[in-house]
């Protein structure tokens, strides 16, 4: 026998539905539109917890998705890109995907050697898109592909990048320009995953962890953040403290004090001397020519030695090896942003490149018949690209 509670809800209930069939016969096109604005709600709902979740749980989501991915350094990879890249294809292995490093260019510069064989990366070179090892590709510490044949063929499944630019990824973009280091965003998403790092006297298998960070890759990506941010003293956001903190307990030491004084070659010395000696100081900014070289890394370490001396607040250091002449340029001044500064300086050089951060920034201009060419096919020499850097640094450019 039904108790009179439940035959009272099932009066209301019978009720409740007459009145809603009673509306639908009624008003069908406001029936339409709340229904419609119901599910829009819905909808709204679900995307934005979606939007809100970490960028480090977005990305594993989207290379879980893949069987196999190709990580894609910039040419000439430094610390920071080899760390962002071996970073991204840990993560990726973690989650069933097959990622192989890869990158256009040289490893010359001995700090950057030394990064590679210390932590015995396991990377490939490659001359052309058809080396790429797989049909997705995710672009770390750069935003754009570039240097080698086909580049301008390849669709980024993904970019992970803290350079300006306007590169963007097929399903994943997360471009940080007030970071400090690529290295740091990587960082970021293995804390987002809850990820702990592997003390070096311990193994993986250890950890009661769903993600892990080696100790290969946390000593890595540290070395990358330093190297990015001058050892954390210029150009760093808090996010690079805290990613500099986050690895620490993973870092294995030796191997770090390892990469970090690796012996320098008698012929960066000798290049260092030689920009100094040939500076052309112009109150607070110098531009040194130092020649033909034979080794472009070493540019960049003679800017950097050159920007320390007294009174020198923005320094541009250029060399020709073959074929090519190679800026680097650094800028401890505020009223020098490296990186627009070289641009502006290279803009009418025909197929020049240049850019970078307010604190560092670096060029390359080939030759053309021995010379270097505006846009024009004018030809320009060595004085008047000089006199052109000077102006830049200015303003007046």
């Amino acid at each position: 026998m039904a108790s009179p509670l439940s035959e009272l809800d099932s009066s209301l209930g019978s009720e409740l539905l007459d009145r809603a069939r009673w509306f639908v016969l009624q008003y069908p096109a406001l029936t339409v539109v709340l229904v419609v604005g119901l599910l829009a709600l819905v909808v709204g709902y679900y995307a934005l917890r979606h939007f809100e979740r970490p960028m480090g749980t977005r990305f594993r989501d989207r290379i879980a998705a893949l069987d196999e991915v190709a990580v894609l350094l910039h040419p000439n990879p430094d610390p920071d890109a080899m760390a962002t890249g071996i970073g991204v294809a840990s993560l990726a292995a973690q989650v069933g995907t097959d990622a192989r490093v890869q990158y256009p260019g040289q490893i010359r510069h001995q700090e950057n050697r030394a990064f590679q064989t210390v932590l015995d990366l396991d990377i490939d070179r490659i001359d052309h898109v058809s080396d790429l090892s797989a049909e997705h590709v995710v672009l770390v510490d750069h935003n754009r592909p570039r240097g080698f044949a086909g580049s301008d063929s390849v669709l980024p499944f993904a970019v992970i990048d803290h350079h300006p630019g306007d590169g963007t990824g097929e399903a994943f973009t997360d471009v940080r320009t007030d970071y400090g280091a690529a290295s740091s965003i990587v960082t970021e998403y293995f804390r987002d995953l809850g990820a702990k790092p592997v003390p070096p006297a311990k193994h993986e298998s250890e950890i009661d962890a769903d993600y892990t960070v080696s100790s290969m890759v946390s000593t890595g990506l540290l070395y990358g953040i330093l190297t990015d941010t001058k050892r954390l003293t210029s150009g760093c956001s808090a996010a690079d403290f805290a990613a500099a903190g986050f690895l620490y307990p993973g870092v294995d030491e030796d191997r770090l004090d390892r990469i970090a004084n690796p012996e320098v070659s008698t012929e960066v010395l000798e290049l260092k001397a030689r920009a100094i000696a040939g500076r052309d100081v112009r109150g607070p900014f110098a531009v040194s020519d130092v020649g033909r070289i034979s080794n472009a890394d070493a540019v960049p370490q003679a800017a950097d030695e050159l920007v320390q001396l007294e009174g020198v607040t923005a320094v541009v250091v250029l060399g020709e090896r073959n074929g090519t002449i190679h800026l680097s340029g650094r800028s401890r001044d505020d009223r020098v942003h490296m990186g627009r500064t070289l641009d502006a300086a290279l803009s009418n050089v025909r197929d020049a490149s240049a850019g970078g951060h307010a604190r560092m920034g670096g060029g390359q201009l080939p030759l053309r018949d021995g010379a270097i060419r505006t846009d024009g096919g004018d030809p320009v020499d060595r004085d008047a690209l000089v006199e052109r850097l000077f102006e830049s640094m200015t303003g007046d450019v």
